[in-house]
């Protein structure tokens, strides 16, 4: 009969990178969570929760993620579970004390030899000027994103000029202006304005000659 650890290996390594398995697999072990992987979420990548309905403690994690933003991910998840253990609801979910545990997950990370370099410098400047989140910290997000492997047709909104066309999400936007880290865009058949991420994978529409 397959043991938990088993399973729990069998199913991680389809989503994380190969050494850092086991690293997960010791907290799964070590705390009782809920831990699902589960569809993709526009909003978030992750999620923690004290109480379900069920009572339980979980954990959820987009299964679309590139394997190194699953780990990351995931981290930023437990050390909101380990923060919680420790303190309750007493102090801020993203304040000094889940930074504190973050940061401790993430050093052996930060420390394994088969960390590429490119990650471990972002997640060194992470731990030094901690956000709330691997998504608003833009840089750690901006190496993250190149371990994805998309269609070569897309790019991050970024880089394209301003008021070029784009396609997301089966509509039509012109880029606009660039507002802290989000760029105001038009929808061509609309003409209702979004904010969107700068970083959102659009295809860009090249302007018929």
């Amino acid at each position: 009969m397959e043991s938990k650890r088993e399973r729990y290996e069998r199913i991680l390594q389809r989503y994380l990178p190969n050494p850092y398995v086991e690293m997960v697999i010791d907290l799964l072990m070590k705390h009782t969570v809920q831990f699902k992987i589960v569809k993709p979420r526009k909003t978030k990548l992750g999620d923690f929760r004290s109480h379900t309905k069920h009572g339980k403690v979980q954990i959820t994690v987009n299964g679309n993620l590139n394997e190194y933003s699953f780990l990351v991910t995931t981290l930023h998840e437990f050390a909101h579970l380990t923060n919680f253990l420790e303190h309750g609801h007493r102090v801020s979910p993203h304040g000094k004390e889940w930074k504190l545990h973050y940061t401790r997950l993430l050093l052996p990370v930060i420390d394994h030899p088969e960390t590429p370099e490119e990650l471990r410098k972002a997640l060194l400047r992470s731990t030094t000027n901690m956000k709330a989140s691997s998504c608003t910290d833009h840089q750690l997000q901006r190496t993250l994103l190149t371990f994805d492997s998309r269609n070569d047709n897309l790019l991050t909104l970024e880089k394209l000029p301003k008021n070029s066309t784009f396609a997301l999400n089966g509509r039509t936007f012109q880029k606009g202006i660039l507002r802290r880290t989000r760029y105001l865009c038009t929808d061509v058949t609309s003409k209702r304005q979004f904010l969107v991420s700068a970083l959102a994978h659009v295809e860009h529409i090249e302007d018929e000659k």
